[in-house]
Parts: C-alpha cells; sequence; structure tokens
C-alpha cells in the first residue's frame, strides 16, 4: 500500500468511529446501523483531508456535513459529531463551549497528533466540571500530522523553515521548537507508514537535531505502547533526514515532467491546479490520466492524451451503435423499447457514468496542456531547459547570454534569474561574467531582486558543493546543442495554438524529435544519496563515502542511542528534506525506484513544505539582505 493508502485507510477508520469495519455505507451490511455524523475540523486538519478525499467520500462515510471549528455552526443537537483537529489550548476551549452549549449530541475527539499530558488533564477538568463528561464518546490521537498529495509524497505543511533554520537571529530554543514540530509531523508519518525505521541523517545541522528528538519519540512511543506498537518485520526500513543545503540548485530548475510543470508554470497546491485565467482544477485520486501521466515527460503526455481522446471516442461510438442513437446525449432510458433493446440500453445507461467521467477527466487535462503550450510559447520557457540540461558546456555562458537578451512574448524575468542560479551554483562562472549579467538582470528589470545571489555567494564560500550529480562530468551525456537548436527553435511555435481536438495534431513528428533532445536520465544528488543508502553495493562510492558519515539512529535498539554507520540495503525508505521540497525530487527518487525493478525498491519523499521555485526564491532573497 501507498502511504496515500495508508492514510487514507486511517481517515476512513476514523469516521467509521474508529470501529473496524466497512466504513463504505454502500457496502455496510445490513445488520449494520448507519450513523450519520458532522465532522469539525481546523485548519490544518481541513488540509490534511481535503487532499485524499473529496465530498463524495466523506458521504460515503456517513459525513453530511464538515465545517471549521472556529466558525459559526449552527447547532445539530441531535447528531454526533467527529472533530479532527491539533492538540491545541485554542481547539480545546473550542470544544469545550460546543459542550457547553449541547451543539452536538455525542462527540468523537480525535486529535491530528498526540495531545501534551498537561493539555489533555487541563481539558478533563473542564469537562468535568461542566458535568458533560457523558457526552464525549472517544478520544483518539490519531498521528496523521501530515499531508499527502501524491501516492508517496508527503509534507509536514510548515513554511519558511529553510529561512528560520539559516538566519543568524534564530535562538537555540527557537531551533528546539522548530525541530519539535517537523519530529512530531515526522512521528505521525512513521507510524502511518507501519514501521520503526532505522534513521539515517547529516551530522550538525537541522537534520540532526530533527532525527534526535525523532528518536527519542519512537522510543517513548514503543515503552508506552507495547501492546499498540507495529508488528515487528524481518527486514527494517530506513528514514533519510537530509538538510536543504544538499542540493539547492535542484529547487530551480524548469523540468519537462508534466506534473512538474504544472508545479512549476501554474499554481499546484494540495491537488489543485490553478491556470493563468483563474480557472480551477481538482485532481481526484483516482484520475487516471494523471495516474499513469503525471511523471512522464511533456512529449509522452501530449501523445497519450491523444491516444486516450480516440480511445473514449470509439469506445463513445460502439456504445451509439448498439443502440442505434447517434451520440450518448441521447440516451433516455425511460423510453419504451423492445427486449433486445432495453438489454442494449441498459448497457449502455450502465457504461454511461464511467463514459462521462473519463471524458471529464480527458477535458480537464486537454485544457491544462493547451494552457501549458500557451505559457511554453509565449516565455519560450524550453530555452531554460535547454541551458539547464546543458550547464556543463564550454559554451553555456554564450548561450545563456544570449538568453538574456532574448525578448518574449510575456515576462520571462524570474525564469531567466532562476535558470542563472543554476549556472552560479554548478559552474565556475567568470567574476566579469557574473557582474556583466546582474548589470544586464538591472537593466532589463531595475526592481527585480537580486539579493539571493549574495546568498549564495556565501554558501559557495562556508560550504562544499555537492558533486554528486556531476560524478562523472568528465564524460558529456548532455545533449548536443547544435544538432537540435533547430528543433528548439521552432518548438514554441509549433506548439502554439494547439487546442482540444488539435492538440497533437502534427505533432507525431514533433514529439519523436523532442523525445530525443530529452536528456539522458540522471540522479539528482539527493536521489544519488538515498542509492547509497539503500543499496550501497550497487551505488557510486563517492556517494556511499559520503553517507558512511551520516549519524546513524536505531529507536528500537537498547543502551546507546547511535551506533557506528553500518551499510546494509533497505527495501523501503522515507526521505525527508529539512527546508523544503519540490515535485523534481519526487519524480528522480521514483525513477530510482521503477530502474531498481518492480517490487523491489520503495521511496516515501516528503518535506518540510513542498515549495515552488519562486516561493523558495523568495527565501534566499531574505537570507541575502542580512
Amino acid at each position: 500500500m501507498s502511504l496515500r493508502s495508508k492514510q487514507i485507510q486511517s481517515l476512513e477508520r476514523m469516521l467509521h468511529l474508529n470501529q473496524d469495519g466497512q466504513p463504505d455505507l454502500t457496502l455496510a451490511s445490513k445488520t449494520e446501523e448507519i450513523i450519520w455524523k458532522a465532522l469539525v475540523l481546523d485548519k490544518k486538519s481541513q488540509s490534511i483531508v481535503s487532499s485524499v478525499l473529496r465530498v463524495n467520500d466523506l458521504l460515503r462515510c456517513g459525513i453530511t456535513i464538515h465545517q471549521l471549528i472556529t466558525t459559526s455552526r449552527s447547532p445539530l443537537p441531535d447528531a454526533p459529531a467527529i472533530y479532527f483537529v491539533e492538540p491545541t489550548k485554542e481547539n480545546i476551549l473550542l470544544i469545550i463551549e460546543d459542550l457547553r452549549h449541547d451543539t452536538y449530541d455525542q462527540l468523537f475527539i480525535n486529535f491530528t497528533a498526540s495531545i501534551d499530558r498537561e493539555l489533555l488533564e487541563s481539558f478533563a477538568k473542564e469537562v468535568s466540571l461542566i458535568g458533560k463528561s457523558h457526552k464525549i464518546k472517544q478520544v483518539f490521537d490519531q498521528y496523521l500530522n501530515f499531508i499527502v498529495t501524491e501516492p508517496n509524497l508527503f509534507s509536514l505543511d510548515y513554511h519558511h523553515i529553510f529561512t528560520k533554520f539559516n538566519h543568524p537571529t534564530t535562538t537555540e530554543d527557537d531551533i528546539n521548537g522548530l525541530a519539535n514540530d517537523l519530529s512530531n509531523g515526522l512521528l505521525s508519518l512513521i507510524l502511518t507508514a507501519g514501521d520503526i525505521p532505522i534513521i539515517r541523517c547529516q551530522r550538525n545541522g537541522p537534520a540532526e537535531f530533527i532525527a534526535q528528538q525523532l528518536d527519542t519519540k519512537l522510543r517513548d512511543y514503543l515503552s508506552n505502547t507495547k501492546n499498540l506498537a507495529p508488528p515487528v518485520v524481518s527486514k527494517r526500513s530506513v528514514m533519510v533526514i537530509m538538510d536543504r543545503n544538499i542540493d539547492l540548485s535542484s529547487m530551480f530548475h524548469h523540468s519537462w515532467i508534466y506534473q512538474c510543470m504544472i508545479s512549476d508554470v501554474f499554481n499546484l497546491k494540495r491537488n489543485t491546479i490553478t491556470l493563468p485565467d483563474g480557472k480551477n482544477y481538482d485532481i481526484d485520486p483516482k484520475d487516471f490520466f494523471w495516474s499513469k501521466n503525471s511523471q512522464l515527460p511533456f512529449p509522452d503526455v501530449v501523445e497519450n492524451a491523444n491516444l486516450e481522446l480516440e480511445t473514449y471516442k470509439h469506445d463513445a461510438q460502439q456504445l451509439t451503435a448498439k443502440t442505434g442513437i447517434t451520440s450518448l446525449n441521447d440516451i433516455d432510458p425511460s423510453a419504451p423499447h423492445s427486449t433486445s433493446d432495453t438489454v442494449k440500453m441498459q448497457q449502455a445507461v450502465d457504461a454511461l457514468p464511467e463514459l462521462t467521467a473519463r471524458k471529464a477527466t480527458l477535458d480537464m487535462h486537454m485544457d491544462v496542456l493547451a494552457s501549458l503550450l500557451k505559457e511554453l510559447e509565449s516565455k519560450s520557457l524550453d530555452k531554460f531547459f535547454e541551458v539547464e540540461t546543458n550547464y556543463n558546456n564550454p559554451k553555456i555562458t554564450t548561450e545563456f547570454m544570449d538568453l538574456l537578451n532574448d525578448q518574449p512574448k510575456k515576462d520571462n524575468i524570474i525564469d531567466k534569474l532562476r535558470t542563472f542560479i543554476i549556472l552560479f551554483l554548478v559552474c565556475d562562472l567568470p567574476q566579469t561574467y557574473i557582474v556583466e549579467v546582474k548589470a544586464k538582470f538591472q537593466q532589463l528589470d531595475p526592481s527585480l531582486d537580486l539579493s539571493c545571489l549574495q546568498y549564495f555567494e556565501k554558501f559557495k564560500n562556508i560550504s562544499r558543493l555537492s558533486s554528486l550529480a556531476r560524478d562523472d562530468e568528465g564524460s558529456d551525456d548532455s545533449i548536443n546543442i547544435n544538432n537540435n537548436s533547430a528543433l528548439f527553435n521552432n518548438l514554441s511555435s509549433r506548439l502554439y495554438g494547439l487546442t482540444e481536438g488539435k492538440l497533437s495534431e502534427g505533432l507525431s513528428s514533433l514529439t519523436s524529435g523532442l523525445k530525443k533532445l530529452l536528456p539522458q536520465k540522471k540522479n539528482l544528488p539527493l536521489t544519488n544519496i538515498v542509492e547509497a543508502i539503500m543499496d550501497p553495493t550497487n551505488a557510486n562510492s563517492g556517494s556511499v563515502q559520503l553517507t558512511d558519515d551520516y549519524l546513524y539512529l536505531d529507536p528500537k535498539s537498547r543502551g546507546g542511542h547511535s551506533k557506528p554507520p553500518k551499510r546494509q540495503s533497505y527495501d523501503e525508505a522515507l526521505v525527508f528534506v529539512v527546508g523544503g521540497g519540490n515535485y523534481l525530487e519526487y519524480q528522480n527518487l521514483q525513477e530510482f525506484v521503477v530502474e531498481k525493478g518492480e517490487g523491489v525498491k520503495s521511496v516515501v519523499y516528503g518535506s518540510s513544505n513542498i515549495m515552488s521555485a519562486v516561493d523558495f526564491l523568495q527565501e534566499c532573497n531574505s537570507l541575502g539582505k542580512l
């Protein structure tokens, strides 16, 4: 089961009043009593639930109404209420007010994480004083304090963590508080995943603080809940905790991967895509097209969209042919028919919901793809991908300067800055060239904030840049710019204007040419580290030597909390980046899993927050001003 499946399973059990049985009312046995309930959430739990469950899913679990705990709510004195909220003093006071005013008949209280003992005792005392303890039927710690947006992608939803950990005014108490919050989130993740892992982490930084606190919390949990602890498994999983500074450049990359492009070009927050025209699309966990195409290169997605559309048209045509009608819209199940016609009509009616849902999904992705094409053309996004892919080409400084001087139809100054940041971080650029580029940026847009470059300069001076993604820099696996420049120069104009129905018209030759342009698959620094820990025998020797220095913590061990690192292989890994993550790293890790073979490895990836390049740029600008 994926992490998302496990979280959905836990949420559905909670909505079934934490009882074993079938939470789906459509499958409930005739003897099972159906209880309709209200669901009360706070902002954090609303984010957790809305990322994996839709309104119809809640209704299927017996939830007829869901509301925020901070809003004015009409009393439902005959209905039970499920509370799913963070264990805060503010939420406790609001629950007590509901009790005092008999807002609900019965209260089933679920906290997103473990409630502090002192706060729990205070809660119990207040409930006793108002004489309503009989109304509280359950109090559960759910350990679900994380957001899942993809099968194996999670976020703890803590913002500005990179800035806070790297800001000189951040105190030791602040650091301990941040480490406590993040380790609590990881505790929830681990308990939902169902296995207590070995912990490996970078030393001397935020990752180590969090790992040590997490180790302590897991030990306390195991000692306090011996009967509830997950079953012992023969082979342990591993949790790898890293600081964002292991690789900053990946946060700024442009990508041809469908999911990454949507996150980069549009706004993708908790599975909701916001297009430039303000249109919003929700990605349902059951979205068949997204499941198959989100991690594929853009040309493949365009081809697959056309194939799926043709398949839909064929299926719809076959269905209408059987019934003798010209369109699915003409199906009228109430009209009189002969016996044989009735059977055919029933088959059509049965197939209609699936076909209608499939068409709606394809229409959504056709619109998203068309919008991507427009942005691609107006901002010349293909050129940034080209430069970033060829960072080690001797002519790259000239290529970038040409790109900097290029005048697109739509402002892309931030895209230009992102590409320069990557070159600044991974290349040894001459100081005269850096000064020239800065001056050109100021000329193009005097209001452009370049403070981030000051931060990166400090970073390069005090840190050793990770070379994991460039281990074999001597070998030229980059794209031959000269051979493919013609394709790139014409790509945007040839794609622009293609809309639904014409999206892949004439694209067969173009996409095949574009596929040749796509770079050879290559691990990002983070993936190299994960591989070195999970599969040291087959990993790059430099990566293995680097990870040999990582701290080793085993929450199940007795005595000392740490012991010398031990090289061993793992089939399952939880990967956490302190200070921001992105879809590019998630996709690269899943690609690594696929290359190892089906069912051989499993990797869950997450961060304090899944961020866009623009959001991370703002954090770096703020640090550069110090």
